[in-house]
């Protein structure tokens, strides 16, 4: 069970996970030691998943976002476990659902042009295949993040 402490104290690590645990234990009122403690329970109970790095991606030369919906024929476990392994193998392939209604997945693809989709696509229907790709560029970037809400954990 979660506390306003725990709660406060996963928003902070959502927003930098770097700040020094002395800093943490001052903005929620706790002791070093009694900070640390919490956070490792938030760590070894699976609150806490992983701690990363983001980095800067026009610096990193991949600038350009593109959504591509993916239909597909093939609903089968061996389709979607192979599927899985071409996608897990593009690393301009950053994020990858499934999905309901008239698509069956949407990738996030980061590019360093649009020009270089093509190559990405080609990785994909070389290795699998696919009924319908329609892909859209983002424009602009409105929303970006990878914090979720602390307020619906029990």
């Amino acid at each position: 069970m979660l506390d306003d402490r725990d709660r406060k104290l996963l928003t902070l690590l959502q927003e930098d996970a770097s700040v020094a645990m002395g800093d943490l234990a001052e903005r929620v009122n706790l002791s070093l030691s009694a900070c640390s403690r919490r956070i490792q329970r938030l760590e070894e109970t699976g609150y806490v998943a992983r701690r990363i790095v983001v980095l800067d991606r026009e610096k990193m030369g991949v600038p350009t976002t593109l959504f591509a919906l993916i239909k597909t024929a093939h609903h089968s476990d061996e389709w979607i476990e192979k599927f899985r392994r071409v996608i897990a193998d593009i690393p301009e392939i950053v994020e990858a659902h499934r999905l309901t209604g008239n698509y069956d997945y949407i990738v996030k693809v980061v590019l360093p042009r649009v020009e270089h989709y093509d190559v990405v696509y080609k990785q994909i229907v070389r290795k699998v295949e696919l009924f319908d790709v329609s892909a859209s560029i983002s424009m602009e970037v409105l929303k970006s993040g990878t914090a979720v809400p602390v307020d619906y954990a029990e």
